[in-house]
């Protein structure tokens, strides 16, 4: 039993390492940030003061710098302000306060005093250098840039680039429009958009231009890169007027971006135009439950309409971090259709992978634009900020989420043990990861190379190599699932070989090596071609066609294909028509899930179900 534990053990820190969500949770046992010394070499000044960095790693680091005061009292749910100055150096040698979120255990870490950055930069002073910023995932709602995942030393020393990272605001506290918040408390459009997380990136970018070259950064050459959540959120500056100019690329791992509409962020669930189960209006009725003002949502909305706008700021306001993020998993006694989970397994859609959650990103018509969604945004260059950029996905994305989706696997103490039926794991799998494929990659790809040819390029995460743990192949169960890329993309595998899962280092070794080349020379010319040092597989463009061309880099190990490109087109259409003549589903099932997948976007394809 004790070899067994010692097994399952391994199988959840390898897990747990993949999960952008969960990845913060082990920054704690790194034992590169303990006592780190401050060397007077690294003191830098900047705007408001002069910091004092550490050597980690064979680069020079500047850990927890602020570039926005604390969002706290009055400055919750405001647009981020900018920081008091300091006189003395600043000791800047371990990381800031997480922003406030849930762990696993449903138990609330960080502190609303969390607006600070992070940058590493290669010891030899030579300049300018190129900037990569880093915008971490977890859903908008948990994640930080403290997990020794996302350090950027090794990428800085290796690549010769400046890396920078940041916390914004997460959840609710990130992302919130009550109009009580911005009926009559401020004129400013930034506070009453609600965007508030997506402001302060912004105001991240804001610091970088104004600091970065005091540590060897080129302004003039900034690149923005995000996973998952933080791919989103790339994808909202890239259509944002406020963050033109303020980056000159973009890298988009595993995105793709929903603009909600106000009264969708805002409204009652019941309303005439029904809001989210969590808009601003559904979470206060919860936290007027919780705080025992009502005995239900029905006698809390009551008492919601009653309150005038400042009673509603000020109750808003003297919650605690805590109380609001519970809120958004307390049961009253109208059922959250948000929170319905069921036993049985169903076809895997996006939707499936964020139950619980407030809405974000918010199309107020200032921050992002208003009633537009990113296919009609990114078909006009005068409506998004045209640059160079690199789209792509991982070839499983869904099977991350699918491994702890009730049904579908087999558990104990609650983690994967099993596959339950490995036909339809790998079937369902398939049409989630494609259909996220087309709607983060080739898509946007389409629209966006008609604006700038030659500019756009994509590609697909195929890693899966992988050792069994007893009857459980982790190769199938997770394969080249979301956030694989991730320590690829770092080269950080410290975490990830204490559970000795992954296969053939070297080979490991060699594809992550070709990756952050990749990277790197986008980031220093727009064109991530045959890498740094020219010897790699040639990384050509979109084609502006949609005839059988080279198209998508395919970035696999040298046991298993290698990096090779692709004329492989995954559209909404495609898949459709893969499902329909995929022998592997009844006609009901695919009924279920054209239903799932297309009943927004394709209705008549779905019109004849039942």
């Amino acid at each position: 039993m004790r070899a067994m534990k010692k097994l399952l053990i391994a199988l959840v820190l390898t897990i747990a390492t993949l999960v952008v969500a969960g990845l913060w949770y082990f920054s704690r046992f790194s034992e590169e940030t303990k006592h780190p010394t401050a060397l007077p070499q690294t003191e830098r000044a900047t705007a408001t003061g002069a910091v004092m960095g550490f050597l980690d790693n064979g680069s020079f680091a500047w850990l927890g710098i602020p570039y926005a005061a604390p969002p706290v009292d009055t400055l919750r749910w405001r647009a981020p302000q900018p920081v008091k100055p300091w006189n003395i150096v600043r000791s800047a040698v371990e990381f800031s306060n997480q922003c406030p979120q849930l762990d696993f255990s449903g138990d609330t870490n960080g502190a609303e005093d969390c607006l600070y950055l992070n940058v590493w930069a290669p010891m030899e002073p030579t300049s300018p250098k190129p900037v990569m910023v880093f915008i971490h995932g977890g859903g908008n709602h948990i994640g930080s840039t403290e997990t020794p995942l996302y350090r950027g030393a090794r990428f800085a020393r290796e690549q010769d680039v400046v890396l920078v990272s940041l916390n914004y605001r997460l959840g609710p506290l990130g992302w919130l429009r009550h109009p009580a918040l911005h009926n009559t408390e401020s004129d400013s459009p930034a506070d009453r958009s609600g965007n508030y997380a997506t402001l302060d990136i912004i105001a991240a970018l804001d610091w970088v231009q104004s600091n970065i070259s005091n540590f060897d950064g080129d302004p003039n050459n900034v690149t923005i890169f995000g996973e998952s959540a933080g791919g989103f959120n790339v994808l909202s500056l890239m259509v944002s007027p406020l963050a033109k100019n303020k980056y000159h690329k973009a890298i988009v791992q595993s995105g793709g971006m929903t603009l909600i509409p106000p009264t969708t962020a805002e409204n009652y669930h019941d309303d005439p135009k029904p809001g989210h189960p969590l808009s601003a209006r559904e979470l206060t009725n919860k936290l007027l439950v919780q705080q025992e003002l009502a005995e239900d949502r029905t006698t809390a909305k009551a008492l919601q309409q009653g309150m005038t706008d400042g009673e509603l700021r000020a109750f808003l306001r003297s919650r605690t971090a805590e109380q609001l993020l519970l809120a958004q998993n307390l049961t009253i006694a109208e059922a959250d259709p948000a929170e319905e989970l069921e036993s049985k397994p169903r076809p895997f859609v996006l939707a499936d992978a964020a139950p619980s959650r407030t809405p974000y990103i918010f199309g107020d018509g200032y921050v992002l634009p208003a009633n537009a969604q990113l296919d009609t945004l990114f078909a006009n260059p005068q409506s998004y900020n045209p640059t160079p950029v690199i789209l792509g996905s991982n070839r499983d994305e869904a099977r991350l989420f699918m491994a702890f989706s009730p049904g579908y696997t087999n558990r104990l103490f609650n983690f994967p043990i099993k596959i339950a039926d490995l036909q339809r794991y790998e079937r369902d799998s398939q049409y989630g990861s494609d259909l996220w494929k087309a709607d983060g990659v080739d898509e946007l790809a389409i629209k966006l190379v008609a604006n700038q040819e030659n500019s756009v390029f994509a590609y697909r995460f195929d890693w899966d190599e992988m050792r069994s743990v007893l009857a459980l192949n982790t190769s199938q169960l997770l394969g080249a699932s979301h956030a694989m890329e991730l320590p690829f993309v770092f080269g950080n595998f410290n975490l990830v070989d204490k559970t000795l899962l992954f296969k053939d280092r070297k080979a490991r070794h060699t594809l992550s090596q070709s990756m952050m080349s990749y990277w790197a020379e986008f980031a220093r010319s727009g064109d991530p071609g045959r890498g740094r040092n020219g010897s790699l597989t040639q990384w050509k463009p979109w084609p502006n066609d949609t005839t059988e061309q080279d198209r998508v880099l395919l970035l696999d190990s040298e046991n298993d294909g290698g990096i090779v490109m692709s004329t492989k087109l995954v559209t909404r259409s495609s898949v459709a028509n893969d499902l329909a003549a995929d022998t592997r589903f009844s006609e009901a099932e695919k009924c279920q899930l054209a239903q799932r997948m297309f009943s927004d976007s394709m209705p008549a394809l779905t019109s004849a179900c039942p």
